[in-house]
């Protein structure tokens, strides 16, 4: 393991860690990437970041990135071939706002609808609130075959995964939406081979032991 690697803490089933890495995979930025076992979390990224959750990239340099939309910039200033940061509608700023809106709006609502026991207005309330969202996204799909465009950008990477994730909840409630545009995007992504790439599975890391070289090669 060349020791220059960044070093991605990493679960694979969280959605903030999935698209951190779908950005690596996309940038082609070779990291060390370390599974954590959420019920274990190793000591040597609790020292590198304190608040305990994933993605935590630690840079060649030292500097730790500790949020998913943090890492998918590093990633895509340093290689960006596919031109995700350069959105055909719009601007970045406005692929951002988007982002923050799942951030601070809707992934909120996912997390009552997903967990109806924990919140008091969870449940079905929660996935209206979420519907609203979704209605959106709809709407913009209807114009172009992705959020910004006609091509894959930052937007469609980072949301892809929060709208899977609600998808997953009720998946009969979900096909039976009048949302065709939407269902067919969400569709294309987990068919994709760079979706597979990010999902790639790996045992968890154990200190003391070099992490995998991720992204993992092409089939």
């Amino acid at each position: 393991m060349p020791p220059a690697l960044p070093v991605l803490y990493s679960f694979r089933r969280c959605p903030y860690a999935m698209r951190a890495r779908l950005a690596l995979v996309a940038s082609g930025q070779r990291c060390e990437l370390r599974e954590v076992a959420l019920k274990n979390k190793p000591a040597d990224m609790l020292a590198a970041s304190p608040k305990g959750t994933v993605p935590v990239l630690v840079a060649e340099d030292g500097a730790v990135l500790e949020q998913s939309l943090d890492v998918m910039l590093w990633a895509l200033r340093r290689s960006d071939p596919h031109g995700w940061l350069q959105p055909e509608t719009g601007t970045l700023q406005d692929m951002l706002a988007l982002v923050a809106a799942c951030d601070e709006g809707f992934k909120p609502q996912l997390d009552r609808y997903k967990y109806p026991d924990r919140h008091a207005d969870g449940g079905e309330p929660a996935r209206e609130r979420g519907a609203a969202f979704l209605r959106d996204l709809e709407a913009r799909l209807s114009t172009s075959a992705n959020l910004a465009g006609t091509r894959t950008t930052l937007a469609d990477a980072a949301l892809m995964p929060f709208v899977r994730q609600f998808a997953m909840v009720d998946a009969a409630w979900f096909g039976a939406q009048p949302w065709p545009r939407l269902q067919a995007w969400l569709s294309g992504w987990t068919a994709s081979e760079l979706f597979e790439r990010a999902m790639h599975k790996y045992e968890p890391w154990k200190p003391g032991e070099a992490g995998v070289v991720f992204p993992p090669a092409q089939a």
